[in-house]
């Protein structure tokens, strides 16, 4: 287990690098890396993908405008929170975001957070399909990223 608390002028550097961040962070904030999370003040409200800092549903339940969204109808949303990969026949609409863009995937009577994925295709790509899996799940209520954040409140 490797922990990290980082400096006043690493926090700078992290700022500038992913803004986002700042809805989170004062400057009495302690922020610390362990073990695959950024930890604000002891919460777990982000986590590392391919060397990326993604926010976990934890600090999108707080802020949902951190990702670019995908809305589900109701149908999906039982799968969703079951780890399932996006399918366009399940998606109602979309914010606008390129290939390989994080995305967070809510329901669309409440607006919630059930997962983040990655984008397979782009938003114009994906409202053009009529079938197949466009958003590939990396986090969602329930899995080890969503328990291990859930600890640390």
């Amino acid at each position: 287990m490797v922990r990290k608390q980082y400096s006043k002028s690493e926090i700078k550097k992290l700022l500038e690098e992913y803004p986002f961040v700042k809805k989170f962070v004062t400057k009495k904030s302690q922020v610390v890396e362990e073990d695959d999370f950024l930890r604000i003040n002891g919460e777990s409200l982000f986590f590392f993908k391919e060397e990326k800092l993604i926010p976990t549903l934890h600090s999108l339940l707080k802020e949902i405008k951190l990702l670019p969204y995908v809305v589900v109808d109701k149908g999906a949303i039982k799968f969703v929170a079951n780890g399932a990969d996006i399918m366009r026949p399940g998606i109602v609409g979309c914010d606008s975001f390129d290939e390989g863009a994080f995305v967070v995937i809510i329901e669309e009577t409440y607006k919630k957070p059930l997962a983040v994925g990655i984008a397979d295709y782009n938003s114009i790509e994906i409202l053009e399909m009529k079938e197949g899996k466009v958003i590939s799940t990396i986090h969602f209520i329930g899995d080890s990223i969503w328990e291990s954040s859930q600890k640390s409140k």
